[in-house]
């Protein structure tokens, strides 16, 4: 799968970002992707748990720019 064909699975906004549903419309439209990457994380063995909070750990890191070092030495 390419990059274009994961996107068309995601609805575009319907909404301007000024919107009070903007937040609630966004959350609708990623929740199946990231409960499929959730799934697939746990099926490959991983804690769902700590699956989960590594999902969260790097959207917050893409939030602020901080770089994710995912080296040995972060662990």
């Amino acid at each position: 799968m390419n990059a274009t064909d994961e996107t068309e699975n995601i609805p575009s906004p319907g909404r301007p970002v000024t919107d009070l549903a903007y937040d609630g419309d966004c959350k609708s439209a990623l929740e199946p992707r990231l409960s499929d990457l959730l799934e697939m994380a746990v099926a490959a063995g991983w804690d769902r748990r700590k699956a989960a909070y590594a999902l969260m750990f790097l959207a917050a890191r893409h939030v602020t720019g901080t770089p994710v070092d995912t080296g040995p030495a972060a662990a």
